[in-house]
Formats: C-alpha cells, sequence, structure tokens
C-alpha cells in the first residue's frame, strides 16, 4: 500500500516550466583537496559547467481496474532538460518512496533514471543524484512531491489524460576538472564554457562500462508524449552559454592583468587619482 495521501504539492513543484527571470540554480560545492588529489586532474579555475535536469511524476488512474490500495500507476524520474542522456554526469539515482513500499529505496544504475509503481496515495519521494568520479564527490539531494489527483476534482478522473508534475534546475559544477570539461564538452545535455584561446584539454577520459549502456535519451520515451514542454529550456540553455563565454573571457582578462601585474611600472598613477582593487 502506498502512502497516505498528502495536502496540497509543496508551492516550488508546480507543473510548469521554469518561470520568472532567472531559472533556479543549484550550485555544488567544491571537492575537497583530497578528493582532487586522488582524481589527479587539474582544475579550471573560474569556470562552470552547467547541466539541466527536470525532475518529474506522470500519474495514470487505473478505472475500472483500481483498487483500494491501487487507484493509480505512476512513473518517477530525472531526465535531461530537452530529453539528452544525463549518464555522461549521473552515475546512478536512488529514489527514497514511501516506507510502506516494499523496497522502498530504489537505485538505479543507468539511464533512463525512473522508477514505476503502483499505489493510491501522495507523498515526497526524496531523490539522490551521484556522479562520475570525474564529476563530483558529493551527492545532490532532491525531492520532489508525487501528485496523483488533478487540481480540479469536480469530474470524474480520467484514465486517459495523466497528472503530470515537473520542475527544471540546473546543476552547476563549479571549477570543472579538465578531465570532465574535456569528456562533455560536446555533449548536447551540458553547457560548458568557451576556452580561451591555445587551451588545450587531455583527451577524454573513458567511464567504465559507458560503451555498454543503452542510449539513455528520452526523446522517444514511452511516457514522452505527456513530458512538460519546457518551451524556455532552449533560451535558458542560450543564456547558460552566454554566461558561460562571459567568464571565459573574465578568465582570459585575468590572466592577461597577472602578466602585466608581473611588468616592470614605468609610472605612477597622478596623485589624488589612485586605485583601489
Amino acid at each position: 500500500m502506498s502512502g497516505r495521501k498528502q495536502g496540497e504539492a509543496p508551492a516550488d513543484e508546480g507543473g510548469s516550466g521554469p518561470s520568472g527571470n532567472k531559472p533556479p540554480r543549484i550550485k555544488i560545492s567544491k571537492s575537497s583537496e583530497g578528493s582532487d588529489a586522488k582524481n589527479a586532474s587539474r582544475k579550471l579555475k573560474d569556470m562552470e559547467i552547467c547541466v539541466p535536469i527536470v525532475c518529474g511524476t506522470i500519474a495514470f488512474y487505473l478505472g475500472r481496474k483500481a483498487s483500494e490500495s491501487q487507484s493509480h500507476k505512476w512513473t518517477v524520474y530525472v531526465r535531461g532538460a530537452t530529453n539528452e542522456d544525463l549518464g555522461v554526469v549521473i552515475k546512478r539515482v536512488v529514489f527514497q518512496l514511501h516506507p510502506s513500499f516494499n523496497n522502498p529505496t530504489r537505485v538505479v544504475e543507468s539511464p533512463p533514471f525512473e522508477l514505476s509503481e503502483c499505489g493510491w496515495g501522495e507523498f515526497e519521494i526524496a531523490i539522490t543524484l551521484f556522479f562520475h568520479s570525474d564529476v563530483c564527490d558529493k551527492q545532490l539531494d532532491l525531492f520532489h512531491h508525487l501528485k496523483l489527483y488533478p487540481e480540479d476534482e469536480s469530474g470524474p478522473q480520467t484514465t486517459k489524460k495523466p497528472v503530470v508534475v515537473e520542475s527544471y534546475n540546473e546543476i552547476v559544477f563549479p571549477d570543472p576538472s579538465e578531465i570532465f570539461f574535456s569528456r562533455v564538452q560536446n555533449h548536447p545535455a551540458v553547457v560548458v564554457p568557451r576556452l580561451p584561446a591555445g587551451f588545450n584539454l587531455p583527451n577524454p577520459a573513458s567511464i567504465e562500462n559507458m560503451a555498454e549502456r543503452e542510449k539513455g535519451d528520452t526523446k522517444d520515451h514511452p511516457l514522452s508524449q505527456w513530458f512538460l514542454n519546457f518551451s524556455e529550456a532552449d533560451e535558458l540553455l542560450k543564456l547558460a552559454a552566454a554566461r558561460q563565454q562571459v567568464q571565459a573571457h573574465i578568465v582570459k582578462l585575468r590572466r592577461q592583468l597577472s602578466v602585466m601585474d608581473g611588468l616592470p611600472q614605468f609610472s605612477k598613477p597622478t596623485a589624488g587619482y589612485g586605485f583601489t582593487s
């Protein structure tokens, strides 16, 4: 039996695409020095890699097949904002269901990162993302409210149209490793900054068993017709890419300034017009 029906979904779990001027961004804290030494890869300072994701649930009413304990079939998932394969960044996802389910801790080791169940009640699902070793040594904890019943409950619930709730986020990785950067720089699910001219990266490192994994995108997913259309996602990706280009330019200017600081000074600022940093 699934968990008891809760009240209302949290305010930030509305069933619409990204809203407002700034998309929700989750910035991963930088790795510890010990983990950096373990990964043995140089860091790209003052740069960020952004991964737009969508957490969601889709619930179908079972109609005549419904029982008191199983009225709905639902799926919870983590997908790319443009339905690209997230397996290039995410290693596994753990879904923590209501304790009334058998084996409530579900581990999904490969994309697509999803699971399906049957039940009768709404509850909050804890979602934990684990990343590949060259990405980050920290996990990311998210929460998503499973919603089974439509907002308008005045009429009978239909079996043809599911209840869909999705939320958009951008996961930001500051100071990425060169190996991580080189591996994902041409991947459509990831937004990376433009590197300064003449900057050389190492050859991309392969992920264990990655070649054996099935295609993990959700473009042809059986439920894709019900995915919310994040029409703003492409624009947000463009904005994120522009932001990364600005960052790369700032890095270039800082390097130029550091070189200039090392040159001999031939003149001093005129008195009364000193500069402070």
